[in-house]
């Protein structure tokens, strides 16, 4: 499998370039600020054939490189439907924009449940609403791995003082989470790897952040 993970912008977001060795299909997760060029340089360089452009979700950090990749590619863009107006119109969630962000239409809108083809490799879709109602996972369930966005971290959980975020709608997808293998590994859309056994406390979630 080819897996390499990239940190862009002024948040720190991981961008994951991932695909089949074999085919040399491959997808990118969540192109963010000054990404495109850097990935499209390692599209090249080896030779792999985008075909999908897999988003978490629509915030800005996460967003800003999709317009010109897909461009540049063809790839096709997913989402989630209720973050899909995002994309298109960047900063519309009422999160201010730190730098300018080319909007980009989605090609195909994601349902929980989803199964997506890269190359060989199948990428399950888990819809996990709270940091955004359109947030989402990507679980390769053969490769024991999940691309977690920004709604587990390593030790902690996505940001729920946001304008479209909801507390309440963060716990059951947590909860989806903490059903996955514990040797699960874990590519958040922030910071540091983790396994899904090392956050034991996922399904007591709701209890550890309102308490």
């Amino acid at each position: 499998m080819i897996l390499q993970t990239f940190c862009f912008g002024p948040l720190g977001t991981n961008a994951i370039l991932f695909g089949c060795q074999e085919t040399k299909r491959c997808a990118v997760i969540d192109p963010g600020v000054g990404s495109a060029k850097v990935l499209l340089g390692v599209l090249r360089d080896k030779e792999l054939l985008l075909e999908k452009i897999l988003l978490t979700h629509s915030h800005w950090d996460h967003i800003a490189g999709v317009a010109e990749l897909k461009r540049e590619t063809g790839a096709a863009v997913y989402l989630h439907p209720f973050d899909a107006q995002n994309l298109e119109y960047p900063g519309s969630d009422k999160i201010p924009l730190f730098v300018p962000v080319e909007g980009a239409h989605a090609d195909e809108l994601l349902q929980d449940g989803q199964i997506l083809d890269v190359g060989h490799i199948k990428v399950h879709v888990i819809h996990t609403p709270g940091h955004s109602p359109g947030g989402g996972c990507f679980y390769l369930p053969e490769q024991k791995l999940l691309f977690s966005g920004d709604t587990l971290f390593l030790g902690t959980i996505g940001n729920l003082q946001l304008p479209t975020a909801s507390e309440e709608s963060m716990w059951p997808s947590l909860k989806k989470l903490a059903a996955l293998p514990p040797d699960t590994q874990v590519f958040p859309g922030h910071g540091k790897e983790t396994t899904i056994g090392q956050e034991s406390w996922l399904a007591n979630a709701k209890k550890i952040f309102t308490e």
